[in-house]
């Protein structure tokens, strides 16, 4: 079992977002830096497997890649990429139409990479792909706890309850945490995620936790474009203090969690997870 040198058990996150284009890699980023912060050490696992992004805006470049740890050419801790602030990033590859889909030994080969990892971390964020493929739901199923990112544009919200419908009827899943980005202000973010809540209510029998906004700034557009997270470039932003207190209130949270990351390990295996009592 994987665990943070016998001191604990390792907090596995997936963010998730309906569609592409709400910002999601640029969540996983700042969080990260975020989380690193508060002292603790954090691993991002770029799980859009086939077209990496991770890496682009960290400008980081990588020499070996997920790909390299499934064909068996690199362990985990070699394709490991120092990112900023002490964040580890495994990178994804680019253009690889076959890695969009994990098949079962895949599933095995990186769970197997995860067992022999002997690193010490506390955090394992998941920068799933956009959308509702069976890697997004597989790597969703897998983590402790999902973030589903969305944003107040109609097709976003949409997206984000179709995500969740999936997630929901076909693997059970019930507990979703929801981030609202580029929005006016609290308001607005609030609204939006009353509205995804009202439609999950009518329909689905699942639970959403309100975890936080990040506010439209044009601050953030150029943190992108400079490949840095923007909670460097602009530290005193309202973008990165929303970002700030929503890595506290992940890290302090003790609700309900599916296991630990030795469950993760384990679903990487079934892609679906085991029942679960209610």
């Amino acid at each position: 079992m994987l665990k943070k040198n016998g001191k604990g058990q390792v907090k596995t996150l997936a963010v998730a977002s309906g569609k592409g284009g709400v910002g999601k890699t640029n969540v996983v980023i700042n969080l990260a830096v975020a989380a690193s912060r508060l002292g603790k050490k954090v691993i991002i696992l770029d799980a859009d497997l086939g077209l990496s992004n991770v890496d682009v805006m960290l400008q980081l470049a990588p020499r070996y890649n997920i790909q390299h740890v499934l064909s068996g050419e690199k362990s985990l801790a070699e394709i490991m990429a120092d990112g900023p602030h002490g964040i580890k990033v495994l990178p994804a590859s680019s253009g690889v139409q076959e890695l969009t889909s994990l098949d079962e030994f895949q599933r095995l080969k990186i769970m197997e990479e995860f067992d022999a990892y002997t690193g010490d971390f506390d955090l394992l964020i998941i920068d799933t792909a956009a959308g509702i493929s069976e890697n997004v739901a597989f790597f969703c199923v897998a983590a402790q706890e999902t973030v589903i990112v969305t944003s107040p544009e109609p097709t976003a919200l949409t997206d984000a309850y179709a995500l969740i419908k999936v997630l929901f009827t076909r693997y059970q899943e019930r507990e979703f945490s929801i981030m609202v980005n580029s929005v006016r202000g609290p308001e607005e973010a609030y609204d939006v995620f009353k509205r995804l809540m009202m439609v999950t209510g009518k329909f689905l029998n699942v639970s959403l936790n309100y975890l936080g906004y990040i506010p439209f700034d044009g601050s953030i557009r150029k943190a992108v474009r400079a490949q840095r997270p923007f909670i460097d470039m602009f530290p005193s932003s309202d973008a990165s203090r929303q970002v700030c207190g929503m890595a506290e209130k992940i890290m302090e949270s003790n609700g309900k969690v599916k296991g630990s990351l030795q469950f993760f390990l384990g679903n990487m295996i079934s892609g679906t997870g085991p029942a679960r009592c209610k």
